[in-house]
């Protein structure tokens, strides 16, 4: 079986084909970046727009680099949501269109579950496995049973990791897109800043929160500027201290993710981390160590696959479709739609969609 995949949820422009021997045929990105950077985030209507001018070219030459036509496929799949509803209509209304004209399956699939079934693309992992979602929209830990069937353990109360890390960039002078800017900055310090604090930790939940961390981050930059003292060696000691804060909430909360998950599900497989925070080397460190602990393997996908990218929907499509699932052509693409619709619902921005 081979899927085309398109996304188009936030700021990536993405098609991909890929096949059921996970092969990835053809995986084109084309970033937002240089339109939003001005702004200091994603502007939604800029985001839209540029999806209209570039999703039909870009899909062209998917089909071109995978060397197929589109009558060899055998299915159709788009990002339904959530997202940026602007962007994800933009893809959906197209990879309807194609659908339509071919006569293919159409396959509507959650943003999230491209993310959640990565490392089976990737990897083959087995369910059922621990999943740590972590991206600028999302921060969730579930426990992954099967292709739909998702058991949500925690996720933020207010701010996503990925949303922290941006505001902390723009706070620190650094520029956008924040993780990777906040990354390497730390790499220069010389005294990373070890008193910020490090919300959630040690509750018996698995919740998250990061607005407390980004206040005190805040109150830090405004002193140092009101005394004369931000310079780059501040900026970089306090990005280490951020990213430090943050890796170990992140720690902490997917250790006591491990332990109540073992309690009903002591068969799992793995621990894996998805989302685009997922390319954080350091996070990925002491995700290992939290894995050994544990005995589980830990598995992440490559950098390009962690952030938005239309082979993780294809392949979402591609399980999806072997189980004999398909959408309707008048589907109606979700702003929000949480993967375990079962959760009770929080005020976060990691559970509204």
């Amino acid at each position: 079986m081979i899927v085309l995949g398109i996304e188009s949820s936030c700021d990536e422009t993405a098609a991909a084909v890929v096949d059921s021997d996970r092969r990835i045929r053809a995986n084109l990105v084309l970033s937002q970046l240089d339109e939003h950077r001005p702004f200091g985030g994603v502007v939604p209507e800029v985001a839209a727009r540029s999806h209209l001018d570039h999703l039909d070219k870009l899909i062209e030459a998917a089909m071109r680099e995978a060397g197929i036509g589109f009558d060899a496929l055998d299915g159709v799949v788009a990002t339904g949501g959530p997202g940026l509803i602007g962007g994800v209509i933009v893809g959906a209304m197209t990879a309807k269109a194609i659908a339509a004209v071919h006569r293919k399956p159409f396959i509507a699939v959650n943003h999230l579950e491209g993310h959640a079934l990565t490392a089976r693309l990737t990897d083959n992992v087995a369910f059922p496995y621990l999943l740590l979602l972590v991206s600028g929209g999302h921060c969730q830990l579930l426990v992954v049973e099967g292709v739909g069937r998702y058991r949500r353990l925690g996720a933020t109360i207010d701010d996503a990791v990925g949303e922290a890390f941006d505001k902390a960039a723009k706070l620190l002078g650094l520029g956008y897109p924040g993780g990777p800017a906040v990354e390497r900055a730390a790499k220069a310090a010389t005294a990373p800043v070890l008193d910020l604090p490090r919300p959630m930790k040690g509750r018996a939940d698995c919740n998250f929160s990061f607005s407390g961390l980004k206040t005190a981050l805040r109150q830090r930059v405004d002193a140092l500027r009101a005394a004369g003292q931000f310079d780059a060696n501040a900026q970089a000691n306090l990005a280490a201290g951020f990213q430090l804060a943050a890796i170990d909430s992140l720690a902490d909360r997917t250790r006591q993710a491990v332990r109540m998950a073992r309690e009903t599900t002591p068969d799992l497989t793995a621990l894996v981390v998805a989302g685009g925070v997922a390319a954080n080397a350091a996070l990925r460190q002491r995700l290992s160590e939290i894995a050994a602990a544990a005995d589980l393997a830990l598995l992440a996908p490559p950098g390009k696959l962690c952030t938005d990218n239309a082979a993780m929907i294809a392949w979402a499509g591609l399980e999806r479709l072997r189980l004999g699932d398909s959408s309707p052509l008048d589907f109606a693409p979700r702003p929000r739609w949480p993967l375990d619709q079962t959760a009770a619902p929080l005020s976060g921005a990691g559970v509204k969609a």
